[in-house]
């Protein structure tokens, strides 16, 4: 029929024109919206629009593919051809943005839980009182970057992300390194501190003991000098460099008095070892001797 009259499905006819025309139309819209989105929005409309063209697809009838409908054309100026390549052509591109639509609803999913938690992180961090609170939310920051960081580079979503998210964590990540950094520095001082105070109790003490004080007060000299203006401790750590220099200085102050007093009892007990052994030669000497060593001396 569809070769010797036509005419009769002219219906048919109509009916695939518009179709055809439909699924065509809604393909390019679909397309341009997909293909191009700036925004979820534009995804989700051109979900419908794929959605309007697969129905417009399904109702060709795949039978009557490759018969060409001279006869209509010729009185309607149709500008199409039912073939099975293009149908099929129709049908894979459809497919493809369908697989599109549906890697990019994940990732939209995937961006709007990432971007929830990262925003709950950055409200606790910027409430936090202590250390300890910074770096829970510091943690639950990287839980939200690590939803985030699953999103395919290549989707609208991914490339979202890879903003402001990555930048402000990447700040904050590097001064809560720099904080802990200089956390650790005072607490180690701090220990050394302690360490040399504990053993400068108690006086006195050997020079021996007084060098090994001042190491102690010099390690951590050692690790407070270690930090720079930038450091968010930099006050702090100053200060208590001023007193272990304090405290050095006064172990060093002391191990010397130590070693001066050591060489004093020296000297002492050897003069009196001197003077021992004189009285000793004097004590064998005759009268005379004694005389004439007394003249020696200018006596």
């Amino acid at each position: 029929m569809a070769r010797t009259a036509p005419l009769l499905l002219l219906p048919s006819y109509l009916s695939m024109d518009r179709n055809y025309r439909g699924a065509i139309t809604s393909i390019e819209q679909g397309d341009q919206l997909v293909n191009k989105a700036t925004s979820a929005a534009d995804f989700e409309l051109g979900a419908q629009k794929l959605k309007k063209a697969q129905s417009h697809l399904d109702a060709l009838p795949v039978w009557f593919l490759g018969y060409y409908p001279q006869r209509y054309c010729n009185l309607f100026s149709c500008t199409w051809q039912f073939t099975l390549d293009e149908f099929e052509s129709a049908r894979k591109r459809v497919g493809r943005m369908e697989a599109k639509v549906y890697q990019e609803q994940n990732a939209q999913t995937l961006l709007t839980e990432g971007t929830a938690a990262v925003n709950k992180a950055k409200q606790q961090y910027q409430q936090a009182q202590d250390a300890a609170e910074k770096q829970e939310a510091i943690a639950a920051w990287q839980g939200g970057m690590d939803l985030l960081n699953q999103i395919p580079s290549q989707t609208l979503a991914g490339r979202m992300s890879q903003t402001a998210y990555r930048r402000d964590f990447q700040q904050v990540s590097s001064q809560a390194t720099a904080s802990q950094r200089s956390y650790s520095l005072i607490a180690a001082a701090k220990q050394f501190g302690w360490t040399a105070a504990n053993a400068a109790q108690n006086p006195p003490h050997t020079a021996a003991q007084w060098q090994e004080i001042a190491i102690l007060w010099q390690q951590a000299i050692d690790r407070l000098k270690q930090f720079s203006l930038a450091d968010p401790a930099y006050v702090d750590a100053q200060q208590k460099l001023a007193q272990d220099r304090q405290n050095l200085g006064v172990a060093r102050t002391r191990r010397q008095a130590e070693l001066e007093s050591v060489r004093a009892l020296r000297r002492a007990k050897d003069l009196i070892s001197q003077w021992q052994t004189l009285t000793s030669l004097l004590g064998g000497m005759s009268r005379t001797k004694k005389a004439n060593f007394a003249k020696l001396r200018g006596e």
